[in-house]
């Protein structure tokens, strides 16, 4: 893909690495921040009921939520645990597939321990895609291509265009009984580290558009590569607002022709999109409800409402003492 395509989050990269070098205390808070957020978002893409302050008791303190499955809880504390261990894979000169390996038995061991750590054995389908998943006899083979094909590509294409890329690559093999849609995240992340770029946020609210453009992939894989440097981009103003730089939620968009209308959905800060989210599947909350839905302040949530409706993405219905916000997008 041509490099203009990437112009805005190269821009927003420029912009960060103007702010370095950060206080030791700083980079560790923020892989912390981080280490909830991803761990929040990749497991509620894939189903995981677990809200993003509850995620965060689960892998911070250690404390199990009443009424929640323990297949959520132990998705949540293993997505951490893996998250960790892709930070000690960006000193390595390449990532192998014991390193691969490593990433789903620590994300997978509580959940299944006979299948952690390995590749599959049996066939697999992925539920709403019509697509063939290799057999798993091919599986070996094809890892060990995709990992050569990462050593060549590696430095070579846009840090974006590659990370994307590796996920798609990864996911179309699926080469675990389970948990690849959350390894794939992680490696793809963790390609972004390698290159000195910020993660790859995937609200749940962007659900829908992330596994359209992902199984649109195959014939065309730039609309997911779009889709990835939009997310990139997203993530990239989160992290300016964190340290404190003035971002305009509502003009300071990401242009991506075809992609406008995925663009129209996810402009805001990944706050304002999980609580657009939470909207969505609580419709009719009052903003004290969402305050405590997602783990913010009240007048945090005040503001990003008056954003998203704004930006003509909500809306509030009723009287004001029994009303509440409905999504404008659902």
């Amino acid at each position: 893909m041509r490099r203009s395509e990437f112009s805005k989050c190269d821009q927003y990269a420029e912009r960060i690495a103007a702010l370095r070098p950060l206080p030791k205390e700083t980079l560790r808070s923020l892989r912390e921040y981080y280490r909830v957020g991803l761990t929040y978002t990749s497991n509620a893409l894939e189903g995981n009921s677990l809200t993003e302050s509850e995620t965060k008791v689960v892998i911070e303190d250690g404390l199990t939520i009443s009424g929640k499955p323990l297949r959520d809880l132990y998705e949540a504390t293993g997505h951490a645990k893996a998250y960790d261990f892709i930070y000690e894979l960006l000193k390595k000169r390449h990532v192998l597939e014991s390193d691969v390996l490593k990433i789903h038995k620590l994300f997978y061991s509580q959940i299944d321990k006979s299948n952690a750590g390995k590749w599959r054995s049996v066939r697999v389908f992925i539920p709403g895609s019509r697509r063939t998943l290799p057999n798993p006899d091919k599986v070996p083979g094809l890892m060990a291509g995709f990992l050569k094909w990462m050593e060549r590509n590696e430095g070579k294409l846009h840090p974006i265009e590659f990370a994307a890329l590796a996920h798609q690559k990864f996911v179309y093999i699926h080469p675990f009984v389970d948990g690849n849609g959350r390894v794939a995240r992680l490696l793809m992340n963790l390609m972004l580290l390698r290159a000195g770029w910020t993660l790859a946020i995937i609200p749940p609210v962007c659900r829908h558009e992330y596994i359209m453009t992902l199984e649109k992939a195959e014939a065309d894989p730039s609309s997911f590569v779009l889709f990835i440097r939009d997310r990139v981009c997203e993530t990239q103003k989160e992290l300016l607002r964190l340290m404190g730089q003035p971002i305009n939620l509502q003009d300071d968009r990401v242009k991506s022709g075809k992609n406008d209308r995925v663009n129209d959905r996810v402009n805001v800060s990944a706050i304002a999109t999980e609580i657009l989210f939470a909207i969505e599947k609580n419709p009719g909350s009052k903003t004290r409800e969402l305050a405590a839905l997602v783990g913010k302040s009240i007048p945090t949530v005040s503001r990003y409402l008056k954003a998203l409706k704004e930006a003509g993405k909500i809306e509030f219905r009723g009287a004001p003492k029994n009303g509440g916000y409905y999504s404008l997008l659902s």
